[in-house]
């Protein structure tokens, strides 16, 4: 089964007709139940990040029960649709971005199901290929990119924007991880895929990022974007099939301390 983990503003995905699964995990609760529907001919779980009424905020996602509970159901591959702000005025609000890297500025979130055993995940390309490939061969679509994931809920300094965009990043996010990393952990396939909503506060002299800007640009492309996580979803059928791609089985020949779901 395929999965779609849905950002801020991106709450829903099928109609009346998807079911509703509530699921529990090891980890706790997810962020809200799973609907499962069809996209062509395919069955896709689609899940809030931030619960159906953005009851979490990026620090307090229970990021590792989410993606137990999609591994549990079948998940083995995972479309992230984010809102990111832009640290370029190269990609402005309304690009639509798969990027290719990520840094972790984040603290003390669980980013891993393994305390003991001595398991260590490659990680040095965080995202699926064969899920990039299908994402970013799409029309309008850019392909790469740097996206710095910061703590929150607080938005960027100008000093820490200005500094970001110094090293080379192109995008900046709260939710990329642990996501991504725990992605791996569970054998899943993994890419994101971000809406630029707003050029960081380093970018552009003015007031700065403001959280009712950001969900009003998010909101005025929210069709658009649903539109191409759609066609995502279709060609990364066409791309792989079902099946999980070798790069993001990372535990060949590791004998792990507890059975994947």
């Amino acid at each position: 089964m395929l999965g779609v983990i849905g950002g801020s503003g991106f709450y829903t995905f099928f109609g009346s007709d998807a079911r509703t699964i509530a699921l529990d995990t090891p980890y706790g609760e997810p962020s809200a139940p799973i609907t499962v529907g069809t996209v062509g001919d395919h069955e896709v779980a689609f899940l809030p990040r931030h619960g159906v009424k953005h009851e979490y905020s990026p620090h307090t996602v229970p990021y590792r029960a989410n993606m137990w509970a999609l591994r549990a159901l079948g998940v083995r591959r995972i479309f992230a649709p984010c809102a990111v702000g832009s640290l370029t005025t190269a990609l402005g609000p309304g690009s639509m971005v798969v990027p290719d890297q990520l840094v972790d500025r984040t603290s003390g979130r669980a980013d891993t199901y393994f305390d003991s055993g001595g398991i260590h995940v490659s990680f040095a390309d965080p995202y699926c290929p064969a899920l990039r490939t299908a994402a970013a061969g799409l029309p309008g679509v850019i392909d790469g990119g740097t996206m710095v994931v910061i703590q929150g809920p607080r938005f960027s300094t100008r000093a820490e924007s200005r500094w970001y965009a110094s090293q080379g990043f192109t995008l900046v996010n709260m939710t990329g991880y642990p996501e991504a990393v725990l992605a791996r952990e569970l054998e899943m396939c993994y890419a994101a895929i971000a809406l630029v909503t707003d050029l960081d506060a380093g970018v552009e002299a003015g007031e700065g990022v403001r959280t009712v800007d950001v969900f009003a640009e998010f909101e005025r492309n929210m069709p658009p974007f649903k539109k191409l996580v759609r066609e995502a979803l279709e060609a990364a059928v066409a791309v792989d099939g079902d099946r999980t791609c070798a790069h993001c089985l990372s535990h060949e020949g590791v004998t792990l301390p507890f059975e994947l779901p």
